[in-house]
């Protein structure tokens, strides 16, 4: 957690999510550790904060899932003060998360309208969402690699717990869930570097910093 980082380098940190259980898990670990970190639920989209509150703000792999992506956006604009820094995770439409959106896309197609979160992970969109605010914009790829023991542990636990493979896979049927959990697995065979039965499978993400005006 992104929060939890913050606060071990002596930030004064305050943490949002707007699922009160995932504050309440973050809550447990700052304890843990002996952080001092204020938790608050609040929705990316209307932030519960005022005009340049923060010096930094940081999301990683949070902020792009937001369904109305320019009013989250300005959202973060509106609470960094000028001269602040917006640092950003996010997952590119090419790497294994950006192939992973497409692939629930061709079996659950979105709502009319929706966009993708990988846009987030795209220049296009960070200087079309952020460019008339910014002094500057740097984005540079990087990779996380995804380690579990097989594809299908890692189909096992991202169904159960990651919200975009849960929502898709509940609102099909037994058949069709089969489909999917079939191009996924195809999916990481073609991408996995581990060249034995476990699954080492790099995704690229966009490290973004945005110098607010």
């Amino acid at each position: 957690m992104v929060s939890l980082a913050a606060a071990r380098r002596w930030c004064r940190v305050t943490s949002t999510d707007y699922v009160p259980a995932l504050l309440e898990s973050g809550r447990a670990r700052a304890s843990a550790d002996g952080l001092s970190i204020e938790f608050i639920e609040a929705d990316a989209e209307c932030l519960p904060f005022d005009d340049a509150a923060f010096d930094v703000v940081l999301s990683t792999f949070g902020v792009m899932f937001t369904p109305n992506q320019a009013k989250a956006a300005s959202e973060l604009l509106r609470v960094c003060k000028p001269g602040g820094k917006i640092g950003l995770a996010n997952w590119t439409p090419e790497g294994f998360i950006g192939q992973v959106f497409r692939t629930l896309g061709k079996h659950l197609p979105p709502p009319a309208g929706a966009k993708s979160p990988a846009l987030w992970g795209t220049h296009a969109a960070l200087e079309e969402m952020f460019g008339h605010q910014a002094r500057s914009i740097k984005a540079e790829p990087r990779l996380f690699n995804f380690r579990y023991r097989s594809s299908d542990h890692f189909l096992d636990v991202f169904r159960t717990f990651y919200g975009p493979m849960l929502k898709a896979f509940a609102a099909l049927d037994a058949a069709s869930q089969q489909d999917l959990r079939n191009d996924l697995h195809a999916l990481i065979v073609r991408m996995n570097k581990s060249g034995d039965t476990t699954m080492v499978v790099p995704s690229e993400y966009l490290e973004v910093m945005i110098t607010r005006r």
